[in-house]
């Protein structure tokens, strides 16, 4: 499958490069971005790639699929050009920022004639798949606790990603989005009638609290962007099923964590993991199931940081062919946006976001 790599930023160049020259069932065959560095060390590391500095001057007779990974500012812009081009599009999280993007979005898919598919790499992950497959064993799912807690892990302090106009917001998009992802499937989607939120940026000013992993340096205080480090949400479904998440760049644990509980009518599974690339990570993926005081392990396979993704990617040919996945992604988009818009408006939040319909810019 011949791929474009839109956005050479850090998930351009760290996860989609790599995987996609890794597997013989892709070609790099175009990478874009406006910086000529980047474009020139992506040609160089994939010399059957042609480079273009934006999204217009890509050639669609040269690509099957668009891998798009620019900052989320432009997710919607530049999904949005792509597959007006008849061009299918595999869209990094989070796939818009507002309600309205949304619908940009799928009327774009429509006009174009080819599909959306979404960055939903948690889904993918084997210790969250057995979670899946054991909560159909627990009778009816009454509620649903969700974590996702870094010890020191704000991405790129005082720059795009802590500046909401750029970003959409902090914590919730960047993290939230992928447990949102990990719950639709427990509870039948993401549809609440019901949500109410906080926020706090006690964290994201001090330089200290930086995600070095990602090349981030840590050092003297940053300037604080205007984004939370730390939201809290309490959603109830049309059921009655209530979901209660949290997700922080920063805090005062020792070590980054992920906590999924699902508590139903016949029993409780708890999975204890880490989601992402930190190397500060909490251990091993443990997964046990609780009923009437007696509690069980369940085995989990071990595998290496970041399958998920090339488990992703192995899907995504099968997910092209099949018709019934167009529309599919922007539903659950339509819902997980509105769900996280309802959280930042319970909060007192003000979503200024900055429209500029651009050629893309630096990449993620």
């Amino acid at each position: 499958m011949r791929t474009a790599v839109i956005g050479l930023g850090w998930a351009g160049r760290s996860i989609w490069l790599p995987r996609l020259a890794a597997d013989p069932a892709y070609a790099v065959t175009a990478v874009v971005d406006p910086d000529p560095g980047a474009r020139a060390a992506a040609v160089e590391a994939h010399p059957a790639a042609s480079g273009f500095a934006t999204v217009e001057e890509l050639d669609t007779a040269l690509v099957d699929l668009a891998v798009v990974a620019v900052p989320n500012h432009l997710h919607c812009d530049v999904a949005c050009a792509v597959l007006r081009k008849g061009i299918p599009v595999f869209l990094e999280k989070p796939v818009c920022l507002t309600s309205a993007e949304a619908q940009r979005l799928a009327t774009a898919e429509q006009a174009g004639g080819a599909v959306l598919l979404a960055g939903s790499a948690a889904r993918y992950r084997a210790d969250i798949q057995a979670l899946h497959g054991l909560a159909g064993s627990l009778g009816r799912i009454r509620h649903v606790d969700i974590a996702w807690v870094r010890a020191r892990g704000i991405p790129g302090a005082g720059g795009w990603f802590t500046d909401r106009g750029l970003a959409g917001g902090g914590a919730l998009v960047d993290l939230g989005w992928h447990l949102f992802d990990v719950v639709g499937p427990l509870i039948g989607g993401t549809d609440f009638v019901q949500v109410i939120g906080t926020v706090s940026d006690d964290f994201i000013a001090s330089g200290t609290w930086n995600a070095g992993w990602r090349g981030d340096a840590p050092g003297a205080a940053t300037p604080p962007g205007d984004v939370e480090d730390t939201a809290r949400g309490f959603l109830v479904n049309g059921d009655g099923v209530s979901v209660s998440l949290r997700v922080s760049w920063g805090s005062h644990e020792a070590l980054d964590g992920t906590v999924v509980k699902v508590e139903g009518s016949a029993g409780t599974a708890t999975l204890r993991c880490t989601f992402g690339f930190s190397p500060n990570r909490a251990g091993d993926s443990e997964l046990t199931c609780l009923r009437a005081g007696e509690a069980a392990p369940v085995a989990l396979p071990a595998e290496p940081i970041g399958t998920e993704y090339d488990r992703q990617l192995a899907a995504l040919p099968a997910l092209l062919a099949d018709p019934g996945n167009r529309g599919r992604a922007i539903d659950e988009t339509t819902r997980t946006i509105a769900a996280i818009e309802r959280i930042y408006a319970s909060a007192g939040v003000v979503r200024t976001l900055m429209q500029t319909p651009a050629p893309v810019a630096a990449g993620r």
